[in-house]
């Protein structure tokens, strides 16, 4: 049998899809992007599901496609034969293929998005924690909570109910280039931390044999794809913060992260999911464009956080902080100093009710 025929009749499917918030547009060509274990796939194969026999999946990971190439394979005359309306290619990379070929719809899916003119971009981030708790089985939000921050944020690592190591290890192992895995490790244990490339170059080749153009390269490509973020400092130019995508999977690749650290890394990540714009205000918090004010603060205790906001009520002052919102991890209070409103939360009621900025 031909290999196109083959993929054309035994589609993939995926039988523990998650449904998810972001979904594909049902028409034009798409560019569906998103860094590697957010579920890109999953969502695809769901949609794929839906689709009938005039859309062909093509995985470009795919062993076959190692000798037989895309393009040594005759995809156009296979599209004209089989009236082949809708092609999706997977795992694509810039320049795998000159041009695309002459089909009434394609889906790109990719861990950067392309350069391409007529692709409209859809971008997906790993689970928030509404999409988490949407197919969460525990009998109690606590219960929740608790897996959320064993689990993360990656759709493969939430359907384990238990412990994740072995598959955060296959993930690690599977995901990463030997030299890609050097590097993520420093990126982990410096996670949260202001950093720059220089200071994570030097990092790195304290501990392995690694090129400096090799991290700068990573470090660019880790940021297109989603995978890190440099958050500015709305004080300062310099110090940019430093965060990796999901903080359960820093958490296995480092000893060296605190209960607190993972807390707000959360909190930026939950933002940057949810499309909010933030600077951080030193270490003070994350300012919103809004001027809101996001601190973190798992365990603070009413009494304490207004002894703290008294004494760093000049800087909410200068910087126009127009509200302030404590993050907990159970706690709920408010209250006010002069005009300024103060209102603590905790994660899992901010997180779901958290409006995305347009």
């Amino acid at each position: 049998m031909d290999l196109l025929e083959h993929y054309h009749e035994h589609p993939p499917a995926n039988m523990q899809f998650i449904r998810r918030k972001t979904s594909l547009p049902e028409q034009g060509n798409i560019n569906l992007h998103g860094a590697r274990g957010s579920g890109k796939t999953a969502l695809v194969l769901d949609y794929l599901q839906e689709q009938d026999e005039q859309t062909l999946y093509l995985d470009l990971e795919d062993p076959n496609l190692i000798l037989n190439t895309l393009d040594t394979l005759p995809l156009q005359e296979f599209i004209s034969e089989f009236n082949i309306s809708e092609l999706i290619l997977d795992h694509y990379e810039e320049g795998m293929m000159e041009s695309f070929p002459n089909v009434a719809r394609t889906i790109i899916v990719s861990r950067i998005a392309i350069e391409e003119e007529g692709f409209e971009s859809v971008v997906l981030f790993p689970l928030d924690y509404e999409e988490f708790f949407a197919f969460e089985q525990a009998s109690s939000a606590t219960l929740a909570f608790n897996h959320f921050l064993k689990a993360g944020t990656l759709p493969a690592m939430a359907k384990h109910t238990g412990n994740t190591t072995l598959a955060m290890k296959q993930f690690f192992q599977q995901q990463f280039s030997p030299n890609e895995q050097s590097l993520i490790l420093i990126l982990a244990r410096h996670n949260t931390l202001p950093m720059t490339t220089h200071q994570i170059y030097s990092f790195t080749k304290e501990h392995f044999r690694i090129s400096k153009d090799f991290v700068y390269q990573a470090i660019k490509r880790f940021t297109q794809e989603g995978l890190l973020y440099f958050i500015d400092n709305g004080i300062k130019r310099s110090g940019k913060k430093m965060l990796m995508y999901d903080f359960a999977f820093v958490k296995y690749l480092t000893a060296y992260q605190p209960f607190g650290t993972q807390f707000d890394a959360m909190i930026a990540l939950t933002l940057i999911k949810h499309k909010v714009s933030i600077s951080t205000l030193g270490n003070h918090g994350y300012i919103t464009r809004d001027n809101e004010l996001i601190i973190t603060a798992p365990f603070e205790s009413e009494d304490s956080f207004w002894v703290k906001s008294q004494n760093k009520f000049s800087i909410y002052k200068k910087h126009a902080v127009k509200k302030v919102t404590v993050i907990t991890v159970a706690n709920t209070y408010e209250f006010n100093i002069e005009k300024l409103h103060f209102e603590a939360l905790p994660f899992n009621e901010w997180s779901v009710s958290h409006n995305e900025e347009n």
